[in-house]
């Protein structure tokens, strides 16, 4: 850091570590717990795991307490976190048409296989501030849980807290349109493996596995941003939801002592994605002739729904290129990580004594240049 080579730069760095604790403590009798944070702020502890690139959730929560609610410092902090674990397995590739779901819609139909499921959304109700928050504590939290889990019960509803339950199994809407040749079949997975973007340097064009991984990764606000400007004119993608679901997928590694040949692999764990498929216009497939609807695509860790639709537009926006600024592959893949533009526009709070004296040097010497002059003229 440049700044410890400024007279008591050192001793100055420390404390203002301690004023950033003392600051985030100040009027608290409590700290607040991580498990709070993990378990109350569920929505930014998937936003968080998605752009860092690590499904963490108590990493996440510890992450956003050290930054103080700030999500670009608290996403900085665990993508750094991750870089530095060891990778020992790579998951099979995940099915999500097995995936229980907590939450599907559809607004291409309105009438879907296994109905529409809206689940926990903020989408029906209204946008006012709910002050009875304020009076929120422990016993009507328990008294709250208690009253919902036994209504349920009641009614044999197939709710499961942890996203699990055969009834929640359900047909994807896209396969709908497969079924009817309108939508263009799946393409057998090619047998490279996909390319990893935490290893593999980035030049551009990238294959369609590279800018998947960089959109999941993307940031939720610029990528709505980006997004927004295809669907206003800037862009020719403005799709309709195809299929929309939060829920919980199955995760595998193969197992370490199977060989070449065996199948066989073990079941790790299960994580919550949010997983889109937008219906877009229409075209002549270049293989049958017929003519089909082209999909958009998105999927990530978490709950997030917003970034998802936007990764779907993205997504589709970058496979037809064009000169729209959502079809620019650089300009949308390396402006959306959090990471970089946050670091990037952050560094110049750093030290830039060197440059910022050339710079004045220069003017200075312009000015001198041009007052010389003017004596010259003055003189003759």
């Amino acid at each position: 850091m440049a700044y410890v080579a400024v007279s008591g730069g050192g001793e100055a760095i420390a404390n203002a570590v301690d004023l950033v604790r003392y600051y985030r403590l100040k009027g608290s009798e409590d700290s607040l717990s991580t498990d709070l944070i993990e378990k109350q702020l569920r929505l930014l502890i998937d936003k968080l795991m998605s752009e860092g690139g690590l499904y963490a959730p108590s990493y996440a929560a510890l992450a956003l307490k050290q930054a103080e609610g700030d999500p670009f410092e608290a996403g900085f902090l665990l993508r750094a976190f991750r870089s530095t674990l060891q990778r020992n397995h790579v998951t099979e590739t995940i099915d999500t048409s097995g995936m229980r779901v907590i939450r599907r819609i559809s607004s291409s139909f309105r009438d879907i296989p296994g109905g529409q499921m809206l689940g926990p959304t903020y989408d029906y109700t209204h946008r006012l501030l709910d002050f009875a928050l304020r009076q929120e504590d422990g016993n009507s939290v328990r008294d709250f849980i208690r009253h919902f889990l036994y209504e349920g019960e009641k009614a044999e509803s197939p709710f499961d807290e942890t996203g699990g339950g055969e009834a929640s199994v359900l047909p994807k809407v896209i396969d709908l349109l497969r079924d009817q040749g309108l939508m263009k079949q799946k393409s057998e997975a090619a047998e490279e493996p996909p390319y990893d973007i935490t290893r593999q340097k980035i030049v551009f064009p990238l294959p369609r596995s590279a800018r998947l991984q960089m959109l999941a990764r993307g940031e939720t606000g610029a990528m709505t941003a980006i997004a927004y400007s295809s669907m206003r004119g800037y862009g020719a993608v403005h799709p309709t939801i195809g299929e929309l679901r939060v829920g919980y997928v199955d995760v595998f590694v193969r197992h370490p002592y199977s060989e070449e040949g065996d199948d066989s692999t073990l079941y790790i764990g299960e994580v919550l994605v949010t997983e889109v498929e937008s219906i877009n216009s229409f075209k002549s497939d270049p293989e049958s002739g017929d003519i089909q609807f082209a999909m958009g695509y998105g999927l990530l860790f978490g709950q997030n729904e917003l970034k998802g639709i936007s990764m779907a537009i993205l997504e589709r926006s970058l496979e037809i290129g064009g000169g729209a600024p959502a079809q620019d592959e650089e300009f949308v893949l390396s402006h959306i990580d959090s990471v970089e533009s946050s670091g990037f526009v952050s560094h110049l709070k750093l030290p830039h004594y060197i440059t910022f004296s050339s710079s004045l040097d220069r003017i200075r010497q312009v000015r001198r240049n041009a007052q010389e002059k003017k004596e010259q003229v003055e003189l003759k």
